[in-house]
Protein backbone atom coordinates (compact mmCIF):
# COMPACT_ATOMS: atom_id res chain seq x y z
CA UNK A 1 0.00 0.00 0.00
CA UNK A 2 3.00 2.22 0.52
CA UNK A 3 5.53 1.01 -1.44
CA UNK A 4 5.68 4.22 -2.95
CA UNK A 5 5.76 6.58 0.00
CA UNK A 6 2.26 8.52 2.02
CA UNK A 7 2.08 10.54 -0.60
CA UNK A 8 0.28 8.94 -3.30
CA UNK A 9 -2.83 7.32 -1.50
CA UNK A 10 -3.18 10.23 1.14
CA UNK A 11 -3.66 12.42 -2.17
CA UNK A 12 -6.06 10.13 -3.98
CA UNK A 13 -8.30 9.63 -0.19
CA UNK A 14 -8.24 13.66 -0.44
CA UNK A 15 -9.47 13.69 -4.35
CA UNK A 16 -12.75 11.72 -2.83
CA UNK A 17 -12.84 13.31 0.18
CA UNK A 18 -13.53 16.57 -2.08
CA UNK A 19 -15.87 14.28 -4.65
CA UNK A 20 -17.69 13.73 -1.70
CA UNK A 21 -18.27 16.99 -0.25
CA UNK A 22 -19.92 17.77 -3.46
CA UNK A 23 -17.76 20.86 -4.21
CA UNK A 24 -17.12 21.23 -8.06
CA UNK A 25 -15.01 18.78 -9.79
CA UNK A 26 -13.01 20.82 -11.73
CA UNK A 27 -11.71 23.04 -9.00
CA UNK A 28 -11.66 20.33 -6.38
CA UNK A 29 -9.19 18.63 -8.89
CA UNK A 30 -7.19 21.65 -9.62
CA UNK A 31 -7.46 22.28 -5.55
CA UNK A 32 -6.28 19.01 -4.12
CA UNK A 33 -3.22 19.07 -6.90
CA UNK A 34 -1.95 22.17 -5.94
CA UNK A 35 -2.07 21.80 -2.40
CA UNK A 36 -0.33 18.46 -2.17
CA UNK A 37 2.20 19.73 -4.52
CA UNK A 38 2.89 22.41 -2.05
CA UNK A 39 2.91 19.91 0.83
CA UNK A 40 5.19 17.54 -1.48
CA UNK A 41 7.69 20.55 -2.02
CA UNK A 42 8.15 21.06 1.65
CA UNK A 43 8.38 17.73 2.34
CA UNK A 44 10.73 16.71 -0.13
CA UNK A 45 7.91 14.20 -1.98
CA UNK A 46 7.60 16.75 -5.32
CA UNK A 47 10.03 18.20 -7.21
CA UNK A 48 8.68 22.04 -8.03
CA UNK A 49 10.11 21.66 -11.36
CA UNK A 50 7.19 19.68 -12.53
CA UNK A 51 5.34 22.34 -12.06
CA UNK A 52 6.74 24.58 -15.22
CA UNK A 53 5.04 22.40 -17.53
CA UNK A 54 1.74 22.79 -16.26
CA UNK A 55 1.65 26.18 -18.46
CA UNK A 56 2.51 23.69 -21.48
CA UNK A 57 0.04 21.19 -20.29
CA UNK A 58 -2.91 23.52 -20.69
CA UNK A 59 -2.05 25.16 -23.77
CA UNK A 60 -1.92 21.67 -25.36
CA UNK A 61 -5.60 21.36 -23.80
CA UNK A 62 -6.55 24.47 -25.53
CA UNK A 63 -4.91 24.09 -28.69
CA UNK A 64 -6.42 20.32 -28.86
CA UNK A 65 -7.76 20.20 -32.81
CA UNK A 66 -9.11 16.81 -31.87
CA UNK A 67 -11.61 18.58 -28.69
CA UNK A 68 -12.56 20.78 -31.11
CA UNK A 69 -15.25 18.04 -32.14
CA UNK A 70 -16.71 17.95 -28.94
CA UNK A 71 -18.71 21.66 -29.30
CA UNK A 72 -19.40 20.48 -33.06
CA UNK A 73 -21.06 17.36 -32.11
CA UNK A 74 -23.00 19.22 -29.47
CA UNK A 75 -24.26 21.65 -31.72
CA UNK A 76 -25.44 19.04 -33.93
CA UNK A 77 -27.38 16.96 -31.53
CA UNK A 78 -28.92 20.33 -30.05
CA UNK A 79 -30.10 21.31 -33.29
CA UNK A 80 -31.49 17.78 -34.40
CA UNK A 81 -33.21 17.98 -30.92
CA UNK A 82 -35.48 20.58 -32.00
CA UNK A 83 -35.65 20.14 -35.51
CA UNK A 84 -38.12 17.61 -35.92
CA UNK A 85 -36.39 14.54 -37.02
CA UNK A 86 -37.13 12.55 -33.74
CA UNK A 87 -40.87 13.50 -34.96
CA UNK A 88 -41.12 12.13 -37.98
CA UNK A 89 -39.26 8.76 -37.07
CA UNK A 90 -41.40 8.00 -34.28
CA UNK A 91 -44.14 8.48 -35.82
CA UNK A 92 -43.38 6.82 -38.85
CA UNK A 93 -41.83 3.86 -37.04
CA UNK A 94 -44.41 4.07 -34.63
CA UNK A 95 -47.31 3.59 -37.30
CA UNK A 96 -44.63 0.54 -38.99
CA UNK A 97 -44.18 -1.84 -35.91
CA UNK A 98 -47.86 -0.64 -34.06
CA UNK A 99 -49.68 -3.71 -34.88
CA UNK A 100 -47.53 -5.81 -32.92
CA UNK A 101 -47.36 -5.66 -29.19
CA UNK A 102 -44.06 -3.94 -28.08
CA UNK A 103 -44.26 -1.86 -31.13
CA UNK A 104 -43.60 1.30 -29.94
CA UNK A 105 -41.38 0.29 -27.94
CA UNK A 106 -39.02 -1.63 -30.68
CA UNK A 107 -39.50 1.89 -32.41
CA UNK A 108 -38.10 4.24 -29.90
CA UNK A 109 -34.55 1.54 -29.84
CA UNK A 110 -34.32 1.69 -33.13
CA UNK A 111 -34.79 5.41 -33.47
CA UNK A 112 -32.93 6.13 -30.39
CA UNK A 113 -29.97 3.77 -32.38
CA UNK A 114 -30.59 6.40 -35.33
CA UNK A 115 -30.59 9.44 -33.33
CA UNK A 116 -27.71 8.41 -31.72
CA UNK A 117 -25.72 7.76 -34.58
CA UNK A 118 -26.49 11.45 -35.92
CA UNK A 119 -26.52 13.63 -32.94
CA UNK A 120 -23.96 11.97 -29.82
CA UNK A 121 -25.67 13.46 -27.19
CA UNK A 122 -27.96 11.49 -24.68
CA UNK A 123 -30.08 14.68 -23.74
CA UNK A 124 -31.04 15.09 -27.62
CA UNK A 125 -32.11 11.64 -27.43
CA UNK A 126 -34.26 10.73 -24.31
CA UNK A 127 -36.17 14.65 -24.75
CA UNK A 128 -36.90 14.04 -27.64
CA UNK A 129 -38.28 10.31 -27.73
CA UNK A 130 -39.90 10.95 -24.36
CA UNK A 131 -41.95 14.23 -25.24
CA UNK A 132 -43.80 12.22 -28.28
CA UNK A 133 -43.56 8.37 -27.53
CA UNK A 134 -43.92 8.79 -23.54
CA UNK A 135 -48.06 10.16 -23.75
CA UNK A 136 -48.82 7.32 -26.39
CA UNK A 137 -47.54 4.82 -24.42
CA UNK A 138 -49.45 5.73 -21.41
CA UNK A 139 -52.72 6.64 -23.42
CA UNK A 140 -52.27 3.10 -24.43
CA UNK A 141 -51.66 1.23 -21.57
CA UNK A 142 -48.22 0.71 -21.48
CA UNK A 143 -46.74 -0.93 -18.31
CA UNK A 144 -45.06 2.52 -16.62
CA UNK A 145 -41.77 1.19 -16.11
CA UNK A 146 -41.35 0.27 -19.53
CA UNK A 147 -42.47 2.68 -21.15
CA UNK A 148 -39.59 5.04 -19.09
CA UNK A 149 -37.05 2.70 -19.02
CA UNK A 150 -36.89 1.68 -22.78
CA UNK A 151 -36.68 5.19 -23.44
CA UNK A 152 -34.29 6.61 -21.04
CA UNK A 153 -31.80 3.20 -21.81
CA UNK A 154 -32.44 3.67 -25.54
CA UNK A 155 -31.28 7.50 -25.21
CA UNK A 156 -28.35 5.93 -23.89
CA UNK A 157 -27.49 3.77 -27.00
CA UNK A 158 -26.06 7.52 -27.59
CA UNK A 159 -23.25 6.95 -25.68
CA UNK A 160 -21.72 3.73 -27.14
CA UNK A 161 -22.88 4.29 -30.67
CA UNK A 162 -20.60 6.88 -33.13
CA UNK A 163 -19.75 9.67 -33.14
CA UNK A 164 -20.20 9.14 -29.10
CA UNK A 165 -18.64 12.02 -27.40
CA UNK A 166 -17.40 9.60 -24.68
CA UNK A 167 -15.04 7.77 -27.76
CA UNK A 168 -13.58 11.19 -28.70
CA UNK A 169 -12.46 11.73 -24.94
CA UNK A 170 -11.04 7.88 -24.03
CA UNK A 171 -9.37 8.29 -27.39
CA UNK A 172 -7.67 11.41 -26.57
CA UNK A 173 -7.14 9.96 -22.58
CA UNK A 174 -6.08 6.86 -24.65
CA UNK A 175 -3.89 7.98 -27.33
CA UNK A 176 -5.96 6.46 -29.89
CA UNK A 177 -7.26 6.76 -33.19
CA UNK A 178 -11.01 8.00 -33.14
CA UNK A 179 -11.46 6.28 -36.12
CA UNK A 180 -10.56 2.80 -34.38
CA UNK A 181 -12.81 3.63 -31.55
CA UNK A 182 -15.43 4.32 -33.69
CA UNK A 183 -14.61 1.18 -35.64
CA UNK A 184 -14.66 -0.69 -31.89
CA UNK A 185 -17.72 0.32 -31.01
CA UNK A 186 -19.94 -0.65 -34.08
CA UNK A 187 -19.60 -4.23 -32.82
CA UNK A 188 -21.00 -3.60 -29.19
CA UNK A 189 -23.68 -1.08 -30.42
CA UNK A 190 -25.25 -3.44 -32.72
CA UNK A 191 -25.21 -6.12 -29.95
CA UNK A 192 -27.34 -3.40 -27.30
CA UNK A 193 -30.20 -2.84 -29.71
CA UNK A 194 -30.51 -6.33 -30.72
CA UNK A 195 -29.94 -7.18 -26.46
CA UNK A 196 -32.99 -4.35 -25.72
CA UNK A 197 -35.30 -5.68 -28.57
CA UNK A 198 -34.82 -9.00 -27.19
CA UNK A 199 -36.08 -8.02 -24.05
CA UNK A 200 -38.90 -6.11 -25.25
CA UNK A 201 -39.73 -9.76 -27.02
CA UNK A 202 -39.63 -11.47 -24.13
CA UNK A 203 -41.92 -8.96 -22.00
CA UNK A 204 -44.49 -9.30 -25.03
CA UNK A 205 -44.62 -12.45 -25.01
CA UNK A 206 -44.64 -13.51 -21.37
CA UNK A 207 -46.65 -10.27 -20.22
CA UNK A 208 -48.33 -9.10 -23.29
CA UNK A 209 -50.72 -6.74 -21.69
CA UNK A 210 -47.28 -4.48 -20.20
CA UNK A 211 -47.02 -3.56 -23.75
CA UNK A 212 -49.87 -3.85 -26.12
CA UNK A 213 -50.09 -3.02 -30.13
CA UNK A 214 -51.78 0.33 -31.23
CA UNK A 215 -55.37 0.31 -31.92
CA UNK A 216 -56.45 -0.10 -35.78
CA UNK A 217 -58.25 3.23 -35.76
CA UNK A 218 -55.17 5.46 -35.20
CA UNK A 219 -53.04 3.65 -37.24
CA UNK A 220 -54.19 5.42 -40.29
CA UNK A 221 -51.85 5.32 -42.26
CA UNK A 222 -50.60 2.29 -44.63
CA UNK A 223 -49.14 1.59 -47.61
CA UNK A 224 -47.09 4.03 -49.63
CA UNK A 225 -47.80 7.45 -47.75
CA UNK A 226 -46.70 5.56 -44.74
CA UNK A 227 -43.40 4.12 -46.41
CA UNK A 228 -42.96 7.78 -47.86
CA UNK A 229 -43.09 9.37 -44.25
CA UNK A 230 -40.66 7.10 -43.07
CA UNK A 231 -38.17 7.52 -46.09
CA UNK A 232 -38.69 11.51 -45.74
CA UNK A 233 -37.27 10.62 -42.30
CA UNK A 234 -34.78 8.46 -42.77
CA UNK A 235 -32.99 9.36 -46.22
CA UNK A 236 -31.85 12.58 -44.75
CA UNK A 237 -30.78 10.98 -41.59
CA UNK A 238 -28.43 8.19 -43.50
CA UNK A 239 -26.99 11.34 -45.41
CA UNK A 240 -25.88 13.22 -42.12
CA UNK A 241 -24.71 9.46 -40.63
CA UNK A 242 -22.17 9.36 -43.56
CA UNK A 243 -21.20 12.89 -43.60
CA UNK A 244 -20.30 12.10 -39.74
CA UNK A 245 -19.12 8.59 -39.73
CA UNK A 246 -18.49 7.81 -43.55
CA UNK A 247 -16.05 10.38 -44.26
CA UNK A 248 -14.49 9.35 -40.90
CA UNK A 249 -14.09 5.50 -41.88
CA UNK A 250 -13.26 6.25 -45.61
CA UNK A 251 -9.99 8.81 -44.28
CA UNK A 252 -11.62 11.85 -45.79
CA UNK A 253 -12.05 13.33 -43.03
CA UNK A 254 -10.25 13.64 -39.49
CA UNK A 255 -13.25 13.63 -36.62
CA UNK A 256 -13.15 17.69 -36.24
CA UNK A 257 -13.79 18.19 -39.97
CA UNK A 258 -16.62 15.55 -39.53
CA UNK A 259 -18.25 17.38 -36.81
CA UNK A 260 -18.18 20.65 -38.04
CA UNK A 261 -19.65 18.95 -41.64
CA UNK A 262 -22.00 17.46 -39.08
CA UNK A 263 -23.24 20.90 -37.58
CA UNK A 264 -23.92 22.32 -41.54
CA UNK A 265 -25.87 19.30 -41.86
CA UNK A 266 -27.83 19.22 -39.00
CA UNK A 267 -28.85 22.99 -40.10
CA UNK A 268 -30.02 21.48 -43.74
CA UNK A 269 -32.14 19.58 -42.00
CA UNK A 270 -33.71 22.06 -39.56
CA UNK A 271 -34.41 24.23 -43.04
CA UNK A 272 -36.12 21.52 -44.34
CA UNK A 273 -38.17 20.68 -42.01
CA UNK A 274 -38.75 24.70 -41.64
CA UNK A 275 -37.61 24.86 -38.13
CA UNK A 276 -34.24 26.93 -38.50
CA UNK A 277 -34.94 30.04 -36.41
CA UNK A 278 -32.65 32.46 -34.74
CA UNK A 279 -34.08 31.76 -31.30
CA UNK A 280 -33.14 27.78 -31.88
CA UNK A 281 -29.55 28.34 -33.26
CA UNK A 282 -29.17 30.55 -30.27
CA UNK A 283 -30.30 27.97 -27.58
CA UNK A 284 -28.18 25.37 -29.66
CA UNK A 285 -25.44 27.68 -29.17
CA UNK A 286 -25.84 28.50 -25.22
CA UNK A 287 -26.28 25.05 -24.21
CA UNK A 288 -23.32 24.47 -26.75
CA UNK A 289 -21.04 26.49 -25.31
CA UNK A 290 -21.94 25.34 -21.48
CA UNK A 291 -20.85 21.94 -22.34
CA UNK A 292 -17.89 22.85 -23.96
CA UNK A 293 -16.62 25.27 -21.06
CA UNK A 294 -17.30 22.34 -18.74
CA UNK A 295 -15.24 19.73 -20.31
CA UNK A 296 -12.34 22.11 -20.56
CA UNK A 297 -12.34 23.42 -17.09
CA UNK A 298 -12.60 19.43 -16.14
CA UNK A 299 -10.01 18.97 -18.33
CA UNK A 300 -7.64 21.76 -16.97
CA UNK A 301 -8.08 20.69 -13.27
CA UNK A 302 -7.63 17.06 -13.95
CA UNK A 303 -4.09 17.68 -15.43
CA UNK A 304 -3.12 19.78 -12.63
CA UNK A 305 -4.09 16.64 -10.53
CA UNK A 306 -2.31 14.63 -12.73
CA UNK A 307 0.73 16.36 -13.15
CA UNK A 308 1.29 16.68 -8.77
CA UNK A 309 -0.16 12.50 -8.93
CA UNK A 310 2.84 11.60 -11.17
CA UNK A 311 5.33 13.48 -9.71
CA UNK A 312 4.98 12.19 -5.91
CA UNK A 313 4.78 8.93 -8.03
CA UNK A 314 1.35 8.07 -8.38
CA UNK A 315 1.13 6.11 -11.37
CA UNK A 316 3.68 3.71 -10.26
CA UNK A 317 1.57 3.26 -7.24
CA UNK A 318 -1.44 2.54 -8.97
CA UNK A 319 0.03 0.45 -11.47
CA UNK A 320 1.61 -1.55 -8.65
CA UNK A 321 -1.78 -2.09 -6.69
CA UNK A 322 -3.34 -2.88 -10.22
CA UNK A 323 -0.72 -5.44 -11.57
CA UNK A 324 -0.90 -7.09 -8.52
CA UNK A 325 -4.35 -8.27 -8.59
CA UNK A 326 -4.48 -12.15 -8.65
CA UNK A 327 -6.29 -13.17 -12.17
CA UNK A 328 -3.81 -11.68 -14.60
CA UNK A 329 -5.64 -9.48 -17.15
CA UNK A 330 -9.14 -10.81 -16.40
CA UNK A 331 -8.71 -10.19 -12.87
CA UNK A 332 -7.69 -6.73 -13.43
CA UNK A 333 -10.50 -6.15 -15.77
CA UNK A 334 -12.78 -7.56 -13.46
CA UNK A 335 -11.78 -5.03 -10.37
CA UNK A 336 -11.79 -2.00 -13.08
CA UNK A 337 -15.08 -2.73 -14.29
CA UNK A 338 -16.86 -3.41 -10.94
CA UNK A 339 -14.78 -0.15 -10.02
CA UNK A 340 -15.79 2.45 -12.52
CA UNK A 341 -19.88 0.76 -12.54
CA UNK A 342 -19.63 2.05 -8.30
CA UNK A 343 -18.05 5.16 -9.49
CA UNK A 344 -20.40 5.99 -12.19
CA UNK A 345 -22.64 6.54 -8.74
CA UNK A 346 -20.66 9.60 -8.20
CA UNK A 347 -19.37 10.65 -11.02
CA UNK A 348 -20.42 11.52 -14.58
CA UNK A 349 -18.70 9.58 -17.67
CA UNK A 350 -16.36 13.14 -18.21
CA UNK A 351 -15.02 12.96 -14.84
CA UNK A 352 -14.31 9.66 -14.98
CA UNK A 353 -13.06 10.06 -18.18
CA UNK A 354 -10.40 12.57 -17.35
CA UNK A 355 -9.79 11.42 -13.58
CA UNK A 356 -9.49 7.95 -13.86
CA UNK A 357 -8.56 6.89 -17.17
CA UNK A 358 -5.55 8.05 -17.38
CA UNK A 359 -4.60 6.20 -13.88
CA UNK A 360 -5.66 2.84 -15.34
CA UNK A 361 -4.14 2.98 -18.85
CA UNK A 362 -0.67 2.14 -18.10
CA UNK A 363 -1.39 -0.80 -16.30
CA UNK A 364 -3.81 -2.29 -19.27
CA UNK A 365 -0.77 -1.57 -21.61
CA UNK A 366 1.59 -2.89 -19.12
CA UNK A 367 -0.69 -6.13 -19.06
CA UNK A 368 -0.58 -6.88 -23.03
CA UNK A 369 -4.53 -5.01 -23.36
CA UNK A 370 -5.33 -3.42 -26.68
CA UNK A 371 -6.28 -0.05 -25.58
CA UNK A 372 -8.80 0.84 -28.32
CA UNK A 373 -10.34 -2.66 -27.00
CA UNK A 374 -10.04 -1.48 -23.49
CA UNK A 375 -11.99 2.12 -24.37
CA UNK A 376 -14.30 0.71 -25.92
CA UNK A 377 -15.04 -1.99 -22.90
CA UNK A 378 -15.17 1.17 -20.88
CA UNK A 379 -17.30 3.26 -22.81
CA UNK A 380 -19.90 0.43 -22.57
CA UNK A 381 -19.64 0.10 -18.80
CA UNK A 382 -19.73 4.09 -18.53
CA UNK A 383 -23.44 3.84 -20.25
CA UNK A 384 -24.59 2.41 -16.84
CA UNK A 385 -23.69 6.03 -15.49
CA UNK A 386 -27.26 7.57 -17.30
CA UNK A 387 -29.01 4.47 -15.74
CA UNK A 388 -28.50 4.70 -12.14
CA UNK A 389 -29.46 7.00 -9.44
CA UNK A 390 -28.28 9.18 -7.73
CA UNK A 391 -26.64 11.04 -10.95
CA UNK A 392 -28.37 9.15 -13.64
CA UNK A 393 -28.77 11.98 -16.40
CA UNK A 394 -31.23 10.10 -18.45
CA UNK A 395 -33.23 9.30 -15.67
CA UNK A 396 -32.92 13.18 -14.74
CA UNK A 397 -34.12 14.46 -18.30
CA UNK A 398 -36.64 11.78 -18.65
CA UNK A 399 -38.19 13.05 -14.67
CA UNK A 400 -38.26 16.49 -16.28
CA UNK A 401 -40.09 15.92 -19.24
CA UNK A 402 -42.30 12.97 -18.15
CA UNK A 403 -46.18 14.13 -17.02
CA UNK A 404 -46.61 14.73 -12.86
CA UNK A 405 -49.04 11.70 -13.31
CA UNK A 406 -45.82 9.50 -13.66
CA UNK A 407 -43.98 8.81 -9.91
CA UNK A 408 -40.11 9.15 -10.10
CA UNK A 409 -40.20 5.67 -8.42
CA UNK A 410 -41.37 3.55 -11.55
CA UNK A 411 -38.36 6.36 -13.65
CA UNK A 412 -36.10 4.69 -11.46
CA UNK A 413 -37.09 0.74 -10.82
CA UNK A 414 -37.89 0.42 -14.64
CA UNK A 415 -34.23 1.52 -15.31
CA UNK A 416 -33.48 -1.68 -13.36
CA UNK A 417 -33.93 -3.95 -16.24
CA UNK A 418 -31.74 -2.17 -18.64
CA UNK A 419 -28.40 -2.15 -16.54
CA UNK A 420 -28.92 -5.52 -15.98
CA UNK A 421 -28.86 -5.48 -20.21
CA UNK A 422 -25.78 -3.12 -19.96
CA UNK A 423 -23.93 -5.15 -17.35
CA UNK A 424 -24.77 -8.87 -19.65
CA UNK A 425 -23.21 -6.63 -22.64
CA UNK A 426 -20.14 -5.64 -20.63
CA UNK A 427 -19.65 -9.61 -20.18
CA UNK A 428 -20.26 -10.70 -24.20
CA UNK A 429 -17.09 -7.74 -24.40
CA UNK A 430 -14.71 -9.27 -21.98
CA UNK A 431 -15.22 -13.17 -22.94
CA UNK A 432 -15.78 -12.27 -26.98
CA UNK A 433 -13.14 -9.53 -27.79
CA UNK A 434 -13.86 -10.28 -31.31
CA UNK A 435 -17.19 -8.11 -30.85
CA UNK A 436 -14.78 -5.17 -30.96
CA UNK A 437 -11.56 -6.33 -32.69
CA UNK A 438 -13.54 -7.73 -35.89
CA UNK A 439 -14.34 -4.40 -36.98
CA UNK A 440 -10.30 -3.11 -36.52
CA UNK A 441 -8.16 -2.76 -39.28
CA UNK A 442 -5.96 -5.79 -39.15
CA UNK A 443 -2.13 -4.39 -38.99
CA UNK A 444 0.48 -6.01 -41.46
CA UNK A 445 2.72 -7.81 -39.34
CA UNK A 446 6.02 -8.37 -40.85
CA UNK A 447 8.60 -10.92 -40.26
CA UNK A 448 11.94 -10.03 -39.89
CA UNK A 449 13.39 -13.33 -41.20
CA UNK A 450 11.44 -13.08 -44.45
CA UNK A 451 13.37 -10.10 -45.69
CA UNK A 452 15.77 -10.21 -48.08
CA UNK A 453 18.07 -7.20 -49.10
CA UNK A 454 19.29 -8.25 -53.22
CA UNK A 455 20.98 -5.27 -54.20
CA UNK A 456 22.52 -5.96 -58.09
CA UNK A 457 25.33 -4.35 -59.23
CA UNK A 458 24.44 -1.76 -62.05
CA UNK A 459 27.32 -4.26 -64.60
CA UNK A 460 25.64 -7.81 -65.13
CA UNK A 461 29.01 -8.64 -67.50
CA UNK A 462 31.78 -8.09 -64.49
CA UNK A 463 34.30 -10.86 -64.05
CA UNK A 464 33.68 -13.32 -61.66
CA UNK A 465 36.72 -12.43 -59.94
CA UNK A 466 35.41 -9.39 -59.71
CA UNK A 467 36.73 -5.60 -61.31
CA UNK A 468 33.76 -4.62 -62.51
CA UNK A 469 33.17 -0.95 -62.51
CA UNK A 470 30.39 0.82 -60.12
CA UNK A 471 30.42 3.96 -61.34
CA UNK A 472 29.35 3.86 -65.19
CA UNK A 473 30.01 1.96 -67.99
CA UNK A 474 32.83 0.47 -68.71
CA UNK A 475 36.16 2.49 -69.49
CA UNK A 476 34.51 5.58 -67.72
CA UNK A 477 36.87 6.88 -65.15
CA UNK A 478 36.56 5.81 -61.75
CA UNK A 479 36.25 8.69 -59.25
CA UNK A 480 38.87 6.67 -56.56
CA UNK A 481 41.60 6.12 -59.03
CA UNK A 482 44.04 8.71 -59.98
CA UNK A 483 44.57 8.41 -64.00
CA UNK A 484 47.01 5.26 -64.81
CA UNK A 485 46.20 3.30 -61.55
CA UNK A 486 49.00 5.16 -59.78
CA UNK A 487 49.42 5.38 -56.31
CA UNK A 488 48.22 9.13 -55.44
CA UNK A 489 51.03 10.95 -54.17
CA UNK A 490 51.64 12.19 -50.39
CA UNK A 491 49.68 15.68 -49.23
CA UNK A 492 52.40 17.98 -49.27
CA UNK A 493 52.53 20.16 -45.68
CA UNK A 494 55.19 22.77 -46.72
CA UNK A 495 58.39 20.82 -45.21
CA UNK A 496 61.49 21.92 -46.27
CA UNK A 497 63.48 20.18 -49.09
CA UNK A 498 66.41 19.24 -46.93
CA UNK A 499 63.62 17.35 -44.59
CA UNK A 500 64.93 19.26 -41.43
CA UNK A 501 61.68 20.58 -39.43
CA UNK A 502 62.03 24.25 -38.13
CA UNK A 503 62.01 24.30 -34.27
CA UNK A 504 58.94 26.44 -32.71
CA UNK A 505 59.94 29.41 -31.10
CA UNK A 506 57.98 29.98 -28.08
CA UNK A 507 59.37 33.17 -26.67
CA UNK A 508 61.92 32.43 -24.74
CA UNK A 509 63.02 34.89 -22.46
CA UNK A 510 66.31 36.79 -23.42
CA UNK A 511 69.02 37.35 -21.30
Amino acid sequence: MFSYGIMPPVMFAGMVLFMLIGFPVAFSLAAVGLFFGIIGIFTGHFTPEFLQALPLRVFGILSNELLLAIPFFTFMGAILERCGLAEDLLEGTGHLFGKVPGGLAYAVILVGAVLGAITGTVAASVIAMGVISLPIMMRYGYNMRIATGVIAASGTITQLIPPSLVLILLADQLGRSVGDMYRGAIGPSVLQVVLFALFILAVSIMRPHYVPPLPADIRVQRGWPLIRRILWGMIPSIVLIFLVLGTIFLGLATPTEAGAMGAIGALVLAAMHNRLTWPLVRQAMESTMRLTSMVVFILIGSTVFTLVFQGVDGAHWIEHLLTGLPGGQIGFLIFVNIFIFFLAFFLDFFEIAFIIIPLLAPVASALGIDLVWFGVLLCVNMQTSFMHPPFGFALFYLRGIAPREVKSSDIYLGAIPWVALQIILVAIVIIWPETVSAFLKAEKAIDPSTIELNVPMPDDQAPAGGGGNPFGEEGAQNPFETPGDAAPAAPDFGAPVDGALPQPDFGAPTK
